[in-house]
Order: C-alpha cells, then structure tokens, then sequence
C-alpha cells in the first residue's frame, strides 16, 4: 500500500540498531513541543506512512503498536524527518488528545516546574509561519471551495478593503467588547495581513527584520 505522503524518506537510507530499531521523536507540529520518545522498526515506520498515524514497536512487550489505540489519541503525521547520522527520526505530528500515557500533553511533563508553558513567546511567531505556509498552498492550488481562494481571485483591491475592515473590527473590540472577542478579531485580522502579504509577494519575515532593526 502507498503511502499517503509518498514515502517522504527511503527506509534504506536509515541506520537501525542491532534490533532493528531506531529512536524516534514526536514533536508537536505547531507548537514545536517535544511529546515523547518512542523506537520503530522498519515495519512499523512503514506502517506510520500508510495509516498516517505513529507505529511503534514495544521493546518490552515485543510487538507493533499504535500510538493511540488504546486512548484514542492519535499522533497524526505532518512530516518526517533524519539526523545527519540517519539514525534518529523527528517526526512533526498534530496530536488528537495527550500524548502521555498520564494525560500530560508531553511525555516530559512530569512536573510542574518541568512542564512547557503553552503560553510561550514564540506561539505567534509559529502560528504565523504556519498559516502562512498554508495560504501560499492555497495561492497556489486554487482550491474551489476555499474562503481564501475567493480573496486572491477577487483581486488586491478586496483583500485590503478586507483588512481594513477587519482593523475598524479590532479597534472596536478593543473600546467596547470582552478579551476574548478582542483575541479572535485580533486573529481574523492577522489571517487578513497574510493573505495581503502574499498577494504582494512579501513575507511577515520581512516585517520581523524591520522590528529587530528597529529594537536596536
């Protein structure tokens, strides 16, 4: 059976160890927050590329196993990456519920002081990488059914008429209505920057340079 994402690596290029394995790292794809550590062997890496979902094999009970098939909690596969040794995997997953077998979000949130904050700086910064990664996939597929598709075809002229909208909408939020309602403006607003952005060909990380030129 074919992978759904193409077989992204070749399997052979890979060193397992003298049992075959290899050590892989889940991290969240969104957050880059590392969620556990696990060992695959070729079958069930090959098994993770057909389903979409992380196989792993059990030293201790000596068999495949998926991530989830108790629990539910399914680590769904974005992308699969090798070191430069081709022995260790890092593998970009979202996700369906906690990773940790203790209902912790990682494996390596054992305590509270060891715990990542899910209030980290960089949160905006990646949530802005990714949509912008998906808007350019959009700009370029055209998909029929897409809201954003609608923008590029209604031309440069919508799309900032649209962001201009959605500032008044912020700024009202802001003098008149709740935090929450001030964030999810605030979000629409920065969906509208980066369909504007890549319209005009530019990246938010030239906004970004200019902010650190300017903090000096």
């Amino acid at each position: 059976m074919k992978s759904p994402y193409d077989y992204p690596i070749d399997i052979n290029t890979l060193k397992f160890d003298e049992n075959g394995l290899i050590p892989a790292i889940l991290q969240h794809a969104l957050t880059r927050q590392v969620l556990m550590l696990g060992y695959m062997s070729r079958e069930s890496l090959q098994k993770t590329f057909e389903s979409g979902h992380c196989w792993f094999f059990s030293r201790s009970k000596g068999r495949l196993w998926e991530k989830g098939e108790t629990s539910g909690h399914f680590q769904k596969i974005q992308q699969v990456q090798y070191d430069c040794d081709a022995d260790t995997l890092l593998l970009h997953v979202l996700p369906e519920g906690p990773t940790c077998h203790t209902g912790a979000t990682s494996c390596f949130d054992i305590t509270e002081k060891n715990a990542m904050s899910k209030k980290t700086a960089s949160t905006l910064y990646i949530a802005l990488e990714y949509l912008q990664n998906i808007i350019q996939d959009r700009n370029i597929a055209r998909p029929a059914d897409s809201y954003t598709t609608r923008l590029f075809e209604a031309g440069i002229g919508k799309i900032a008429k649209k962001f201009g909208e959605e500032g008044v909408e912020v700024s009202l939020a802001a003098v008149s209505e709740t935090d929450e309602r001030l964030v999810e403006e605030t979000a629409d607003l920065l969906y509208n920057l980066a369909v504007l952005f890549e319209c005009r060909e530019i990246s938010l990380d030239d906004v970004g340079n200019v902010l650190l030129k300017r903090i000096k």
